[in-house]
């Protein structure tokens, strides 16, 4: 089963479309044992009338589990003019009803957390403690949401000159597009909609094709919530859906998290438009573990920062330096890493789980081949990796990559794979020097015990998120996701106060009530009195 929504909603959605054209239904029926993924369009769950289908595997097996269509122009034209229709009647509920409707909403995702979980394992593969955390890291985000009518408030200066008061306040912008990634298929897209539905905006998300179906079971459960029809709409597809999301007049920014290739094309086409545009891009997440740190908890974090969630996580911690004495704990970070379990994200017991397809597990092996043909040293090897029962599945297992150089590939690309590689320093400036002179800026770690370490660290970093004796350090929403450099286009961060900001434009009023009779004239005016 796919989920508890697809086949009911599924049906549905054949059902109300049952004057389709001849071919359109042969086209279903050829696909009639893999459930199709329904389009959210204007509050309906409907079958696509394209004729292009992409395949959604689950990572664990290789099967096959649904088909998501590209979604046609007329269909994408249709939810963008539905979004555009249903914003003018949204904006101007009240910021105290809409937060009612999230609240609900938050309650709908937390009484649905382990079927999320379960969808987001079967489509993605992460094992299911660590689906939980996705989607509970997206939660926050809707209860921090729930402050919009804090985080929304304006500023009040009376008294600027005489019988004169000037004020900004926060309104919303139009329809807000987000594009979500395949490793956080619950986190990212919830780091967009409760925080563009709050602020009273209308939101059009694009999933990843590959991983489209807990999408569209957070669509179910938003429908649930009160958000009215036409105020999140859901479309799918690959590069024609990108370029029509990137291109459309109706939407006024977009929202993206995934790979600089991509993230950069679209940060370029969108503000060509005259878009608002942030863009999460790649990372190569520097550790830093000095001498004095906390060797067993230091080890411990490293490992499961490089490793977890089959390392397809943009904080992963993927370069580990071991600074002077500490270096000789590699070996021991090393046997940490064989103890790690491959398996089947929905079996207990499993540490790593498949990443994401074939191509994703060609491609890190032929990293990890570059590294050895290069001069690096593979202390451990996860390449050819197979788990009993699972033989179609996409394993790699825990590889450990040492000696590893600035020049090599492996260093140079985000791996996205069970990988860590590591590296070796003399001093803390050597390392800082190592990180800073990396192009990403996503997330660094240091380990130390040292508090005069640690804070000539955070100060010199040039790293927009950074850890002590934390591996991962994803703020919570009431802050912001907030890389630097490479890792970003775009000005204003993810969810928080700036992403408020990013989905908000202030308006300023300059209000003159004078108590007596007043004249205006050609001469600039200038308020000192």
């Amino acid at each position: 089963m796919v989920s508890s929504l697809s086949m009911t909603t599924l049906a549905a959605a054949a059902s109300r479309n049952g004057a389709v054209s001849a071919a359109r239904t042969m086209s279903v029926r050829a696909m009639s044992s893999v459930p199709t993924v329904p389009n959210f369009i204007n509050g309906k769950f409907t079958e696509s009338s394209t004729s292009k289908w992409i395949d959604v595997t689950n990572p664990a097996t290789g099967e096959v589990i649904a088909k998501v269509p590209e979604t046609t122009q007329e269909e994408m034209q249709e939810a963008a003019i539905g979004a555009a229709e249903a914003f003018k009647e949204w904006r101007k509920v009240s910021v105290s009803n809409r937060v009612r409707v999230m609240l609900d909403y938050q309650r709908l995702i937390r009484e649905n957390m382990d079927d999320l979980a379960q969808t987001v394992t079967r489509e993605q593969g992460k094992t299911l403690p660590d689906a939980r955390g996705d989607v509970f890291r997206g939660l926050e985000v809707v209860e921090h949401s729930c402050a919009m009518g804090t985080l929304m408030m304006g500023e009040t200066l009376g008294g600027v000159a005489t019988d004169l008061d000037q004020y900004s306040y926060r309104e919303p912008l139009g329809v807000i597009a987000g594009i979500t990634p395949m490793n956080f298929a619950a986190m990212i897209g919830l780091w967009i909609i409760p925080t563009a539905l709050t602020s009273g905006n209308t939101c059009i998300i694009k999933p990843s094709e590959k991983t489209p179906l807990t999408a569209i079971k957070l669509a179910e459960l938003a429908q649930k919530a009160g958000v009215p029809d036409g105020a999140l709409q859901m479309i799918h597809g690959a590069h024609d859906a990108v370029n029509f999301i990137c291109d459309d007049p109706r939407i006024h920014a977009v929202s993206f998290v995934g790979s600089n290739r991509a993230g950069e094309y679209i940060y370029d086409r969108a503000t060509k438009t005259g878009k608002r545009a942030q863009c999460n891009l790649g990372a190569k997440n520097h550790g830093t573990i000095l001498p004095d740190a906390d060797k067993e908890m230091a080890l411990d974090a490293l490992a499961g920062a490089g490793l977890g969630a089959a390392g397809q996580r943009c904080m992963a911690l993927s370069v580990n330096i071991f600074v002077g004495e500490a270096q000789e704990w590699i070996p021991e970070l090393v046997e940490r890493a064989k103890k790690y379990k491959v398996g089947p994200g929905h079996e207990a017991g499993s540490d790593i789980g498949p990443v994401i397809d074939a191509a994703a597990k060609e491609r890190i092996e032929h990293l990890i081949t570059t590294a050895e043909e290069e001069g690096a040293t593979i202390l451990l090897d996860g390449r050819n990796h197979t788990v009993e029962g699972y033989e179609g599945g996409s394993y790699v297992g825990p590889t450990i990559i040492s000696d590893v150089k600035p020049h090599h590939t492996c260093y140079k690309e985000e791996i996205f794979g069970p990988v860590i590689c590591v590296m070796k320093a003399d001093t803390l400036d050597e390392a800082i020097a190592i990180t800073n002179a990396n192009p990403y800026g996503n997330g660094c770690s240091i380990f130390t015990q040292s508090g005069a370490a640690a804070r000539k660290y955070q100060h010199e970093i040039d790293v927009g998120q950074v850890g002590i004796n934390a591996p991962i350090p994803v703020p919570l929403p009431m802050f912001s996701f907030t890389g630097s450099r490479a890792s970003i286009r775009g000005d204003l961060n993810f969810y928080g106060k700036a992403g408020v900001h990013f989905m908000t434009k202030l308006k300023t009023v300059t209000s003159s009530w004078p108590q007596s009779s007043m004249r205006w004239g050609a001469v600039m005016p200038t308020m000192d009195k």
